[in-house]
C-alpha cells in the first residue's frame, strides 16, 4: 500500500460511510481508505480537546498510509477539530497534505433549499453546542434564520440497529416536534449528522410534506468533485485503481463489517488498527 495515494475518509464511527458512499458514486475511479474510530466512539458528547486529539491522531494514521487528502466525514470532528488541524497541525510536518470537513460545503448551499429562509439543523450535542452551522450558514446566507436541535439518542439507536424498528419512532418524533416548535416557518431540515440518513424515511413520515429533508452525502461529494478540479496538485497525486479499504479501531471486525455494510450499502471487509 506504500505506492498508493488514496483519498482518506474519516469518521468516529459508521456515519461517514453514508458520505463515502456518495463520494464513491461520483468519483469511482479513485482509491479510498476509510477509517472508523469505532473503538472510541461516540464523539458527540466529548470535549473539544479530546475530539481534536482523537481526530488528529486518526488523520495522522491516514497520512502515514499515503493519503494526501483526508475528508472528515463527521460533523462533530468537523465542528470541533478541523479548524485547529487546518490552521495549526498541518503546518507542523504536513505542509502538502489537506484535510477537509463536511460543515462548510453544506453551509455554502443549504440556503438554496429554503423558500421561507428558515432552516432547522439536527445534529449531535457536540455539533449543536459548537454553533458551527449557525456561524457558517450566516457567512453565506445572512438572511436565513437557523434553528438547531440536538438529537443525542439517534446515534445510539442507529448503531444498535434499532433505527428501523417501532421503538425508535418515539425518539424520532420527540426531536422533530422540538425543532418544529421553534418556528412554524421552517421548510428545510438539514441532517447535520452522517448517521441520520438511515432515519430519513421515519423523519419524513413525521414531518409535513412541504418540508425538505436534506442529507449531506451528495452535497459533500459534489464539493469534493469541485475541489479536486480546482487543485490539480492534489488530483495528480491521487491513485486511480478503484481500490477501497476499510479500517476500524474495534477489534471485533465482524461486528464492524455488519454495521458498516448497512451504512455503506455494499459489502465491507475491514482490518483492525490499534492506534495506541
Amino acid at each position: 500500500m506504500t505506492n498508493k495515494h488514496p483519498i482518506g475518509i474519516f469518521d468516529s464511527g459508521f456515519g461517514g460511510l453514508t458520505v463515502f458512499r456518495s463520494i464513491a458514486e461520483q468519483l469511482p475511479q479513485y482509491d479510498y481508505m476509510y477509517f472508523g474510530d469505532t473503538g472510541r466512539a461516540p464523539y458527540g458528547n466529548r470535549s473539544f480537546k479530546t475530539i481534536h486529539e482523537y481526530t488528529w491522531e486518526s488523520v495522522q494514521w491516514l497520512f502515514a498510509q499515503g493519503c494526501p487528502l483526508v475528508i472528515l466525514a463527521c460533523n462533530t470532528a468537523s465542528a470541533k477539530a478541523l479548524r485547529t488541524i487546518q490552521q495549526q497541525d498541518l503546518k507542523n510536518g504536513y505542509p502538502t497534505q489537506r484535510v477537509l470537513g463536511v460543515i462548510r460545503p453544506t453551509a455554502e448551499v443549504i440556503g438554496n433549499y429554503s423558500k421561507t429562509q428558515e432552516i432547522g439543523v439536527l445534529g449531535t450535542k457536540g455539533t449543536v453546542q459548537s454553533e458551527s452551522y449557525l456561524m457558517e450558514i450566516a457567512k453565506f446566507f445572512p438572511d436565513v434564520k437557523v434553528e438547531q436541535q440536538a438529537c443525542p439518542l439517534w446515534v445510539p439507536l442507529i448503531e444498535n440497529g434499532e433505527h428501523d424498528k417501532p421503538g425508535s419512532d418515539y425518539f424520532v418524533k420527540e426531536y422533530l416536534d422540538a425543532i418544529i416548535a421553534k418556528s412554524a416557518n421552517i421548510d428545510t431540515i438539514l441532517l447535520a449528522c452522517t448517521h441520520y440518513p438511515l432515519l430519513q424515511d421515519k423523519i419524513k413520515a413525521y414531518l409535513p410534506a412541504n418540508i425538505n429533508v436534506v442529507p449531506q452525502g451528495d452535497i459533500v461529494a459534489k464539493s469534493l468533485v469541485d475541489y479536486i478540479s480546482r487543485h490539480p496538485e492534489i488530483e495528480q497525486n491521487l491513485t486511480k485503481t478503484g481500490i477501497r479499504n476499510f479500517f476500524t479501531t474495534t477489534d471485533d471486525t465482524a461486528d464492524f463489517n455488519k454495521y458498516a455494510t448497512m451504512f455503506f450499502g455494499g459489502e465491507v471487509q475491514s482490518e483492525y488498527v490499534a492506534l495506541k
